[in-house]
């Protein structure tokens, strides 16, 4: 690794870590799901530039989704682990 991989390797790192953790959230939430501020709050990440607060979950909720890990109810806005 050069000092130039690290910063990136930093980042994967804590983008894995971060989806562990909405995962065990999700794994472990009521059979509806969780709403993002929720997520968000639990884990301390809901915080963000003014009016912009919520975007580190959400963002990290989408990727999971393209990722087919997660989905969220199009009616209750509720976010869960993807059946299969």
């Amino acid at each position: 690794m050069t000092l130039s991989d690290e910063p990136y390797i930093l980042a994967q790192l804590a983008m894995s870590q971060l989806k562990s953790a909405i995962y065990l959230l999700l794994k472990d939430a009521k059979s509806g799901g969780m709403k993002n501020s929720e997520i968000g709050r639990s884990l301390g990440i809901y915080t963000g530039h003014v009016e912009h607060e919520g975007h580190i979950p959400r963002t990290l909720l989408s990727i999971m989704e393209a990722e087919g890990v997660v989905e969220q109810d199009k009616e209750t806005k509720l976010w869960s682990l993807k059946k299969f």
